[in-house]
């Protein structure tokens, strides 16, 4: 499944409520949307499941693939594209391991530290944020702005997306920070037209 950063949506079952998940995301694939997260804190494995076999099922053929947070099983058993994992989700190299070669498997770094500590192999990309606060992730590091970002991106050795607070006017300001697009939650999630929040990224 090819991978492409330039526009990463992140789900949130609160925010995809008004339209469904579902019909949420393809909208957004529709709008432009090239890489889809399904991220669901407090869904059980087996919601989430159900969840992921329904996404994957609509994106059938899109080319868009859809990876899991956090949750390697659930992947796993959705046949789901990849694994996206923060910090203390769980050991990259065994999540590599499981998943094999082909999946998507990308991590959350925040920090220089957490950069130079980091083993580039079994990984596909980085999400590198929070650029700004945001309230879709309660207790998120330190902001990093623009300035941050770029700082980062000139330490990773693998492409990365910026995430957190992100909005259409803010893309070319990721891209000259050299991340390969935003991230998104709100910004497409909480829309009432998700497919032409989508595209806005497009128009700017």
């Amino acid at each position: 499944m090819r991978l492409d950063l330039t526009l990463y949506l992140v789900t949130d079952p609160r925010l995809c409520a008004r339209h469904g998940l579902v019909e949420t995301v393809v909208a957004a694939v529709r709008g432009g949307v090239t890489l889809v997260q399904l991220r669901d804190k407090q869904a059980s494995d087996e919601e989430l499941i159900d969840q992921a076999r329904r996404l994957k099922a609509a994106l059938a053929g899109s080319g868009v693939p859809l990876i899991i947070n956090d949750r390697l099983d659930v992947a796993l058993a959705s046949e789901a594209d990849g694994l996206h994992l923060g910090q203390d989700d769980g050991e990259v190299a065994a999540a590599r391991q499981a998943l094999g070669e082909h999946a998507i498997l990308g991590l959350s770094v925040q920090n220089l530290d957490q950069m130079s500590r980091l083993d580039p192999e079994p990984l596909d990309y980085l999400g590198l944020g929070p650029i700004f606060a945001t309230a879709t992730k309660p207790n998120h590091a330190r902001p990093l702005g623009f300035d941050g970002l770029a700082t980062l991106v000139a330490a990773s050795p693998l492409p990365a997306v910026a995430i957190g607070g992100l909005q259409a006017e803010h893309v070319g300001r990721v891209r000259t920070a050299g991340a390969k697009g935003p991230a998104v939650v709100s910004a497409i999630c909480g829309q009432p037209d998700p497919e032409a929040a989508a595209q806005a990224f497009f128009n700017v």
